[in-house]
């Protein structure tokens, strides 16, 4: 793997909360992520919904906008960052204090 794709979180990551799988890309120079494929069938009209639009870059390997959760059908104010090559943090606040964090892989 090259340098860039170590830090980039470009590519199909999973979310061990529900088995999903997402694929982050670039939009316009900022963050954008979908839902490409999801473990539980009843969910599968979320398949295509892009849960981050437009993350804005604020520091090394870190990018901050709304996270959409589709199953709640709400939007929070968080944080993306790379804790390694094959690691994603995200970061999810409803309200200051009211905030939870979840770690993804990256797909094989």
């Amino acid at each position: 793997a090259s340098a860039l794709a170590a830090t980039s979180p470009f590519g199909t990551w999973t979310r061990p909360s529900t088995g999903d799988q997402i694929e982050f890309y670039d939009c316009g120079g900022n963050l954008c992520a979908k839902i490409v494929n999801v473990k539980d069938p009843a969910n599968a009209s979320t398949v295509g919904v892009v849960i981050i639009n437009g993350a804005q870059q604020t520091g090394n390997n870190v990018w901050q906008g709304d996270l959409l959760d589709p199953q709640a059908g709400k939007s929070f104010s968080g944080t993306i960052s790379m804790e390694g090559a094959d690691k994603l943090k995200l970061h999810g606040c409803v309200i200051a204090f009211l905030c939870s964090d979840e770690h993804w892989t990256r797909a094989q």
